[in-house]
């Protein structure tokens, strides 16, 4: 079995190799697809992350919440605890840049908002099972917070990111459905 951090510099490798025009496109048609889900246009309140230079774009989702009247929180994340809360963006203003680049809501600026009052949580990670299994960054920042979360989940990742196996942890928990540029995998069936 290959080791998660040796599968993570080949995942961001294969990120890496993109070209600009085909990373556009296929964030393009994810996006696409995920305003189709019953998830999405059933969903009030969504938590996403602000996406970094090599993951699916995420900002033209947060604008369309925004359009649709949706309620829009992304990650603060406490290093030194390793735990996250989610706090409510009306603006990217609202944003600074923290530790490695990452765009975090600023706290005087943004209300907390209820891990029960999220209905769909977007899931970062660098690849996935089509069980809903992720390798993430290596943080566990997500795997905590999943524990007790008991709304809708999905990924967005490139088809590319799509593997027959991971190595798997105790504490892993599967999203229920995944987004790809080329398909929508529902993980529970």
């Amino acid at each position: 079995m290959i080791l998660k951090q040796n599968l993570r510099e080949m995942m961001r490798e294969k990120l890496r190799d993109i070209d600009e025009h085909t990373f556009e496109k296929w964030s393009n048609e994810i996006q696409q697809k995920v305003f189709q889900t019953v998830e999405w246009k059933e969903a009030k309140t969504i938590g996403i992350t602000i996406s970094t230079t090599r993951e699916v774009s995420t900002i033209k989702i947060i604008e369309q919440a925004w359009l649709e009247g949706k309620t829009v929180c992304v990650p603060k994340c406490e290093p030194t605890t390793k735990k996250m809360d989610f706090r409510q963006i009306t603006s990217f203003d609202q944003l600074e840049v923290v530790y490695f680049s990452l765009k975090e809501p600023i706290e005087e600026k943004t209300v907390l908002i209820a891990k029960d009052e999220i209905d769909l949580l977007f899931v970062p990670g660098l690849a996935f099972t089509e069980n809903g299994y992720r390798l993430g960054q290596g943080g566990g920042y997500y795997d905590r917070y999943l524990l007790n979360f008991n709304r809708q989940t999905m990924s967005l990742v490139f088809d590319l990111a799509i593997v027959e196996d991971l190595p798997i942890d105790h504490y892993d928990l599967p999203v229920q459905q995944i987004v790809t540029n080329k398909r929508v995998i529902d993980c529970h069936g």
